[in-house]
């Protein structure tokens, strides 16, 4: 069995797969911002329960790498490595723009935009989908302001989160919007091989909001 997931944005995604076809045995997906930590194994333990079987019958683990908020996007990889490493079974990362690129039905080139937080979107270019149904990253990933990057994207149907809260800012008339990845879509990619896979390290393009402090400061004088 595949098991794939992916914990990148505000949704904890999950889907068990045929490992062969790339076909979905059991799923979920939740959206909750605050609760990556508390969420995601029990999706999995369910996933796993609804199709029969254990965390032994998993043959590959494939997780989303972002990019993503630091926390959330953290879980996920830590899952991923730690299931691989206790099972001893492969694990390979893809990244979640590219999952929600592969999600968008359009036979044109895409955009994808997602929500990086401080008012700004993590975004990526694709050209249109080939025969097999994947799609060559064109640009990006990038972190930008939305109204620093709209004549980039103008024009282009925008997939994703940010497309949502920042379409005014992108020019956009969004309506029925791909928010996002789906734990299925990249299970299936990562089967047939139209999701190009990575090291399962995580993608931030950026600095984390909390960071290490570098100890007392001296009130002695100098």
């Amino acid at each position: 069995m595949l098991l794939a997931f992916d914990t990148s944005s505000a949704a904890v995604t999950v889907a068990l797969a045929d490992p062969v076809t790339g076909a979905t045995v059991a799923s979920s997906s939740t959206v909750d911002a605050l609760r990556h930590g508390e969420l995601l194994a029990p999706a999995i333990e369910q996933a796993l329960a609804a199709a029969g079987a254990t965390p032994r019958d998993l043959t590959k683990i494939a997780v989303g790498v972002g990019p993503g908020p630091f926390t959330g996007l953290r879980v996920g990889l830590v899952t991923a490595r730690t299931m691989g490493e206790v099972l001893g079974v492969e694990v390979v990362g893809v990244c979640s723009l590219d999952v929600l690129a592969r999600q968008s039905s359009l036979q044109l080139p895409v955009a994808v935009a997602t929500d990086a937080r401080r008012k700004e979107i993590y975004w990526a270019l694709y050209d249109g989908p080939a025969a097999d149904g994947s799609r060559r990253r064109l640009e990006g990933p990038a972190v930008d302001k939305p109204a620093d990057v709209a004549h980039v994207l103008a024009g282009l149907p925008v997939i994703g989160r940010g497309a949502v809260l920042y379409g005014e800012a992108l020019g956009l008339e969004t309506s029925d919007v791909i928010e996002y990845p789906s734990a299925e879509v990249l299970a299936l990619g990562v089967t047939t091989g139209t999701l190009p896979v990575v090291a399962p390290d995580p993608l931030y393009l950026r600095r984390p909001d909390v960071t290490m402090s570098g100890g007392p400061k001296s009130v002695l004088p100098k």
